[in-house]
């Protein structure tokens, strides 16, 4: 297998902007809600396995769209993620829980990370991760929009984090969408289509499968 330095697409973009979305609507007057953090904790917590299509869209700090990606991904608790985009360029991400494996069949090139703090904090893995101490890691706002809608916004107590905040939508339950800012206003943006919560899942769902001559670098290469 041949090991060599290419240029990279960047970790913290790909798996930092994994998850976010289209401004919500507000249906009707807003209402704070008490105990964000454990509100929030126990509805992803609600998630044992999470399936979806997407559509990502990235907006700059002056308001222009910049990208839109379109994809799938899975999750299972504890620590299993599969992100899938098929449009403008295939990639293929997956976390088995102790390391994140990221590949670029138009690079041929796989590169491993470890699932150090700064990695296992990023949007992409609530989803898959522990969240019952998310007050430890952020601060979380919360609000009702309406009858059924619930909104979440999380911002890192860890001055490394990879974005400023997270804004997380529910519908009756449902996770709808995600958005993000990072320090440089850049806005990432994910609505999620073909919804499905606590489906059977195969782990072998999570584990890719590349050619033997693609590069391999990083942590395990």
């Amino acid at each position: 297998m041949r090991h060599s330095v290419k240029s990279l697409r960047p970790i913290s973009i790909v798996l930092a902007w994994a998850l976010l979305v289209l401004p919500v609507s507000i249906l009707n007057a807003e209402e704070r809600i008490d105990k964000p953090a454990a509100v929030l904790a126990g509805l992803l917590e609600g998630y044992k396995t999470f399936e979806a299509s997407f559509i990502q869209i990235v907006v700059n700090g002056n308001g222009n769209e910049v990208q839109e990606t379109r994809g799938k991904l899975k999750a299972k608790r504890p620590g299993m993620f599969y992100w899938e985009t098929s449009s403008p360029h295939s990639q293929f991400i997956s976390s088995d829980g102790s390391k994140v494996e990221v590949y670029d069949p138009d690079l041929e090139q796989v590169t491993v990370h470890s699932l150090d703090k700064r990695v296992a904090t990023t949007p992409a893995l609530l989803l898959s991760g522990q969240v019952d101490n998310l007050d430890e890691s952020y601060r979380v706002s919360g609000r009702k929009l309406g009858e059924t809608t619930r909104e979440f916004t999380l911002e890192p107590r860890d001055q490394d984090s990879l974005f400023v905040s997270l804004r997380l939508t529910f519908s009756g339950g449902e996770l709808q969408e995600m958005r993000m800012r990072d320090s440089l206003a850049q806005l990432s943006v994910l609505s999620f289509n073909d919804i499905l919560v606590n489906g059977t899942i195969d782990e072998s769902a999570f584990i890719l499968e590349y050619p033997d001559s693609v590069d391999v670098i990083g942590n395990g290469a």
